[in-house]
């Protein structure tokens, strides 16, 4: 079986999420993929996020139509009571790796199974500064929605530097569409084309300050639930 992991902050989660993952869905031919929202990311921990209980709550809405997509409460906050009412989330002491997450899902799958881990290119681009990066590529095979402005060789650089190609083998992918597939020893990365929208949780949050349609970005139910709980107001 073919598994999908597609985590973040999903602060909110929007279009260009659902777009990947439907995109990945049906090019690797994966049977579910996990929404993980994360509680504590590495990148973000003197950052305010929405509550986790929000956000979590947004991807359910907005998975909610595709059987194949599963929210999960993989990297949920170890306090089990929902704070629906406090609207940024309460830092823990210790964020939530990856590679731990990954670790747990794991276990809830046989050997045979084959996980895939979607993430965008600009995300992807910092790939070798994440904890126990290289470990994670021996764990995944990664799914990342590229753009224009990335070559096969900005992918193949970003790799952990134990796992990277000699310039001499990288330079002429210098020109070359991020597109395709590469495969490593000890890495494997599918690069979904055609993919990348132009959304950015940024300009939804700045959106909705100033009053703006977000047709654009999210789905209804999405909307509605921002609305109703009075979401990235100030």
């Amino acid at each position: 079986m073919n598994v999908g992991i597609f985590g973040g902050t999903f602060d909110p989660i929007h279009r260009g999420h659902i777009a990947l993952a439907r995109a990945a869905l049906e090019r690797l031919d994966l049977s579910r993929i996990y929404f993980v929202p994360s509680s504590l990311p590495p990148h973000r921990q003197n950052a305010g996020l929405t509550s986790y209980f929000h956000r979590y709550a947004m991807v359910v809405l907005a998975t909610i139509g595709e059987k194949a997509f599963v929210p999960s409460l993989l990297e949920a906050p170890a306090d089990p009571l929902p704070t629906f009412q406090d609207k940024k989330t309460k830092p823990e002491s210790r964020p939530n790796y990856s590679i731990d997450t990954v670790h747990r899902l794991k276990q809830s799958l046989k050997k045979a199974d084959r996980l895939f881990f979607l993430i965008g290119i600009d995300a992807f681009s910092e790939i070798a500064k994440w904890h126990q990066a290289e470990a994670l590529f021996h764990e995944v095979e990664f799914v990342v929605a590229s753009r224009p402005g990335y070559s096969l060789a900005d992918v193949a650089n970003a790799l952990p530097e134990s796992l990277r190609p000699a310039a001499a083998v990288t330079k002429p992918f210098a020109k070359q569409a991020a597109k395709g597939k590469i495969v490593l020893r000890g890495a494997t990365v599918h690069l979904l084309d055609n993919v990348h929208q132009p959304i950015s949780a940024t300009n939804i949050r700045a959106a909705i300050k100033a009053k703006k349609s977000l047709a654009k970005y999210l789905d209804e139910p999405v909307i509605a639930y921002i609305k109703k709980m009075g979401l990235y107001q100030s």
